[in-house]
């Protein structure tokens, strides 16, 4: 197995840099930016926007035959939303494809977010409610009525910080996601009233100090290989994160 710590440019500008945190011959490990979509997606203008996909096609052209569907998502086997940075496991063959696939369904995948949401969160608790899609939107929610494709979802959450700032109370979180939803996390705390900084979708019109993207960080993985050797991998907090968490101080 081979260990990275390198920086490829998702496009010529050098626009998004990913980094390469782990990488053998199965599969690779990438530490997503904030701003980087997973999937390919048509603009208005036609034009495509750059994407996770976009650059394993460049660099990973072995990936162009693995997955459900892999002309369109080539070794994508779970995603993270545009504005959440963080830890992310490429398949490089179509049988760690189906092994991950088959870990994360089984939920033998341990994944940890660190979030900062708005208000006070004094103790661990779970959260455990069911997601939906609403009608003609690509909200979701946790309240069932007239809701699509309503799924179970299940997220523990454990407080670490507060801050405070201009009258406002803050909390950073470290979260446990226990399903793999799509917007589970960014659901679910704004479903007790307790949304993610800088949220646009689900969090407050105002309240994002500053910050220009969500303060959500797919921070570390955890699993087993088929051999049974566990492995762990992590991820700084990215630096627009850690200048917040310290103008925050400031205002203790």
């Amino acid at each position: 197995m081979i260990q990275k710590n390198e920086e490829k440019s998702s496009k010529k500008g050098g626009e998004h840099k990913i980094r390469i945190v782990f990488e053998d011959k199965e599969f690779l490990v990438v530490d997503k930016p904030s701003g980087l979509l997973t999937h390919e997606t048509e603009k208005k203008s036609g034009e495509k926007e750059n994407t996770l996909v976009s650059w394993l096609k460049e660099h990973y052209p072995e990936t162009k035959h693995v997955g459900d569907k892999p002309e369109t998502r080539p070794g994508i086997v779970h995603r993270l939303d545009k504005e959440t940075s963080g830890l992310m496991v490429i398949a490089k063959s179509q049988a760690f494809y189906e092994y991950f696939k088959c870990l994360l369904q089984k939920h033998e995948v341990k994944k940890t977010y660190l979030a900062l949401v708005c208000g006070i969160i004094e103790k661990a608790q779970i959260i455990d409610a069911p997601i939906g899609l609403k009608p003609g939107s690509v909200k979701r929610s946790t309240r069932a009525k007239k809701m699509k494709m309503i799924k179970e979802a299940t997220t523990e959450i454990h407080p670490i910080k507060r801050y405070k700032k201009g009258g406002e109370e803050y909390t950073l979180l470290r979260v446990f996601p226990k399903t793999g939803r799509t917007h589970q996390i960014r659901v679910h705390l704004a479903s007790i009233g307790r949304p993610i900084v800088g949220d646009k979708l689900y969090g407050k019109q105002k309240g994002g100090i500053g910050l220009e993207r969500h303060f959500l960080h797919a921070e570390a993985l955890e699993f087993s290989l088929e051999n049974g050797k566990r492995i762990r991998f992590e991820s700084d907090l990215p630096n627009e994160l850690k200048s917040l968490l310290k103008i925050l101080l400031l205002n203790h």
